[in-house]
């Protein structure tokens, strides 16, 4: 990696990547993936006991540097204590991976509104701010970006999911637009699209028994991660792991909306309960 020209003092910080969402799937893949290219990594999630076994696995796999920070990027200072840990641990954010993520399955109008406010707090509003945050320095050093995990539900209406389909519309097009902002500036923007992936996430917004989770084959995590540290080594703006996932999207993009929407919402709707949630 290049030497970093950020100081703290007269002492240069390092380049790291920092991964929200990492205590567990695609994002502590992600940052093992980081890891074992030589990149100090800085993993940040709610929950502090599975966030410090993740920290550890990754550093004894690839013997580098991996750091905790419990931490609820939802919070009001969220930015400004990352950049305060990164400054105490001698790094700065050279890539930032916006991972943490929530969904909610069933009819839109059986959510309570803290659930949906959750949801658009996370999945939008903290993404947006920690990108707003990191990103100008990125501009400024001419290196580094980040990179946003969204979904192939970013590509269409998601009847049954249709809040976290909006939120990852959202990340799709924030991303795609930033990305065109700052070509040329030597920072880069980019989003990861991928379709159902083999963690407790689908489970956890009641999900598990959908006709999708039945009639579309998971990627693993780790195949997701793969895909993207690959897409953004080759400077991709759009990743999509696997082969399925861009047939997939492209459909999507084509398919008018009066036949995909009620395409969609037969895959991802029935037997959604409360207790689920």
């Amino acid at each position: 990696m290049e030497p970093s020209h950020a100081t703290n003092g007269a002492n240069p910080l390092r380049p790291a990547v920092v991964v929200t969402g990492a205590s567990e799937g695609i994002g502590l893949a992600i940052a093992h993936r980081f890891a074992a290219a030589g990149h100090p990594v800085l993993l940040i999630a709610r929950r502090p006991e599975p966030l410090a076994a993740a920290a550890r696995e990754v550093k004894s796999r690839s013997g580098g540097a991996a750091h905790a920070l419990p931490l609820d990027v939802i919070a009001p200072d969220a930015a400004a204590r990352i950049e305060a840990e990164l400054v105490r641990l001698g790094l700065y954010a050279d890539i930032l991976v916006n991972n943490a993520g929530v969904g909610l399955g069933g009819p839109f109008t059986e959510h309570d509104a803290a659930g949906i406010a959750a949801l658009v707090d996370l999945n939008v509003r903290a993404l947006s701010l920690l990108t707003r945050h990191f990103l100008p320095a990125m501009i400024a050093r001419r290196r580094g970006g980040v990179i946003n995990v969204a979904s192939l539900g970013g590509f269409a209406p998601g009847p049954y999911q249709a809040a976290y389909y909006a939120s990852k519309a959202y990340v799709v097009s924030l991303s795609r637009a930033l990305a065109s902002e700052v070509r040329g500036t030597g920072a880069r923007v980019c989003v990861v699209t991928p379709g159902p992936v083999e963690t407790r996430f689908h489970a956890r917004m009641g999900a598990d028994t959908a006709p999708y989770r039945y009639l579309m084959r998971a990627m693993s995590a780790d195949a997701v991660a793969r895909a993207t540290y690959r897409g953004w080594r080759l400077g991709f703006r759009v990743i999509q792991p696997g082969l399925f996932t861009p047939v997939m999207s492209l459909l999507m993009r084509v398919t008018p909306w009066l036949i995909l929407v009620p395409i969609v919402g037969l895959l991802l709707g029935a037997r959604y309960t409360r207790k689920d949630r």
